[in-house]
């Protein structure tokens, strides 16, 4: 099959929605060289800067489940402009937050963006179902916006490394503002609405009650941080443990729920969401901690690799770089042997590297390898579990699917960055140094590497021939109901719908002019 017939038809929405994605991966790559210089501009302890990733993914968890069902509503476009002039705003008030406060705000508002993955996928998806070859369409079109992502993030890291000693703080973190306000006129002008839209309605009590449940909780970890545990602390830290098994209880309930208990239940997708989980604790809760380590000078407190932000931004675009490659190989590696498999071996990798970090952070070479070991375990599970979890939903359900993964993902990492910032915080004296506590990183890397082993038994339960559209059963489909398997993810993500029964006719979706078919690129 010529490359213009799996390509050309969506050539015009795929390389609008690469330079979303791209800006997206320059989000979440290019802070990150720039965090130390960020704590001693605004005069805070090293471990301090957890607090910004713990608000910002709470944030998320908290708007990626309803505006993933807001999507399917209204329209994934809307809400795709929506989240970038949000973003935008954000991303423009980092450049110039004079306090502590200000920044950790904007900075968590600027979450956002964390909607924009499963917004793509889904106009992808709608605009390719149009077409007789849907699978191809989607799996090329997802395929290009996941490198485009990983892409994105390292050439941020690198870019943000080289300006960091070039430019002023604030213009250096103009840059991110910059690209995101582009990528919403892109959007804007180039971005048609597909007309997909499953009705229902927003679940306002479940979103209530969602909200109070984690901040309680991570509010209860925030105080500790000033207090230390005590007894109220506990008691608001259990208050969010209460109202999160309220709303799950409500939830069930519910027709239009914020998050769909029923679908998280199913025998194949309860294991991804639970690894998604547990995969937020490294890939989004881990980067701060790695980020200060390496800036942290060993002369003075006897630990740390004493980079400055332009080495800093190697070693973490080596990092990113070997995520980009774990995603490739995933793809390659599961034509061969079935999914499951690889996902655990992927699981297992993230594992292996944070938990040889404990004992070996000696030296930048080999730092550098073991994240490198992790980043192509993470790489695989980045590109993999959206689609895996996609897997079990209907095709109406394909926003609110893929979101999930990203809700839970970010409610890990929300965790995980508030624990984070305790566990670097103790056995530090502030009042004589910034930097964090050598043993908090050493607990943050057994953290990250005993949540993958978890991960892995999680995974070790789904049946042998799950993620494939070989059997239904497997898959843990209902009586009557179907999937959208997105299979072999990564690069090359494989869409196959799969039913039990035919199911009753639906009204057809409102048509939009085709995109002009492109030859050979």
């Amino acid at each position: 099959m010529s490359r213009s017939r799996t390509v050309g038809p969506l050539a015009g929405v795929v390389g609008a929605l690469v330079v979303v994605e791209a800006t997206s991966g320059v989000i979440q790559g290019f802070y990150t060289p720039l965090l130390t210089d960020v704590a001693r501009n605004l005069d805070i302890h090293d471990s301090d800067i957890n607090w910004f990733e713990a608000a910002q993914l709470l944030l998320s968890a908290i708007v990626v489940p309803l505006l993933a069902r807001l999507g399917d509503m209204i329209g994934h476009r809307k809400v795709l402009i929506g989240s970038l002039i949000v973003t935008a705003a954000a991303s423009w008030g980092i450049a110039f937050a004079p306090s502590f406060w200000l920044f950790t705000l904007v900075w968590a508002i600027q979450g956002f963006y964390v909607v924009w993955l499963p917004m793509n996928v889904s106009i992808i998806h709608a605009r390719a179902r149009k077409h007789p070859n849907t699978a191809e369409l989607t799996s090329k079109g997802a395929g290009l916006i996941v490198v485009a992502l990983e892409a994105g993030a390292i050439g941020g890291a690198l870019v943000a490394g080289q300006l960091g000693g070039l430019l002023p703080l604030w213009m250096t973190l103009s840059v991110p503002a910059v690209l995101v306000t582009i990528a919403l006129f892109v959007v804007i002008f180039k971005v048609e609405d597909p007309g997909t839209r499953a009705g229902g309605k927003i679940d306002s009590s479940g979103t209530v009650l969602l909200s109070l449940a984690l901040l309680a909780i991570t509010g209860g970890l925030a105080l500790a941080r000033v207090n230390g545990f005590t007894p109220f602390v506990w008691g608001v830290i259990l208050a969010g443990g209460a109202l999160l098994w309220w709303f799950v209880e409500v939830e069930k309930r519910k027709d239009d729920p914020v998050i769909d208990m029923h679908l998280i239940s199913r025998p194949t997708l309860w294991p991804v969401i639970l690894t998604s989980a547990l995969f937020g604790v490294s890939v989004l809760g881990a980067q701060g901690p790695l980020s200060t380590f390496a800036g942290t000078n060993p002369d003075e407190v006897g630990y740390g690799l004493g980079l400055a932000s332009a080495e800093r931004s190697y070693l973490i675009g080596a990092y990113v770089l070997s995520l980009l490659i774990g995603a490739a190989l995933y793809a390659r590696i599961s034509r061969i042997f079935q999914p499951r498999p690889v996902l655990i071996a992927a699981a297992g990798l993230v594992g292996a590297g944070y938990l040889l970090l404990v004992p070996f952070h000696g030296g930048v070479l080999i730092v550098a390898s073991l994240m490198i070991v992790a980043g192509l375990g993470s790489g695989a599970l980045v590109a993999a579990l959206p689609a895996t979890a996609a897997a079990a939903a209907p095709p109406h359900q394909t926003g609110v699917a893929t979101g999930l993964t990203n809700t839970t993902k970010t409610l890990g990492g929300a965790f995980a960055s508030a624990i984070f910032a305790l566990a670097l915080a103790s056995g530090v004296d502030s009042e004589t140094t910034t930097a964090a506590s050598l043993s908090g990183y050493q607990t943050v890397w057994a953290i990250c590497g005993v949540t993958a082993i978890i991960a892995v038994g999680a995974l070790l339960t789904v049946p042998k021939v799950a993620f494939t559209s070989a059997d239904p059963d497997a898959e843990g489909l209902g009586e009557g109901s179907d999937a959208l398997a997105l299979e072999a993810i990564g690069p090359d993500v494989v869409v196959s719908e799969t039913q039990r029964r035919p199911r009753p006719p639906e009204a057809p979706a409102p048509q939009s002019p085709d995109i002009a078919q492109e030859d050979e690129r």
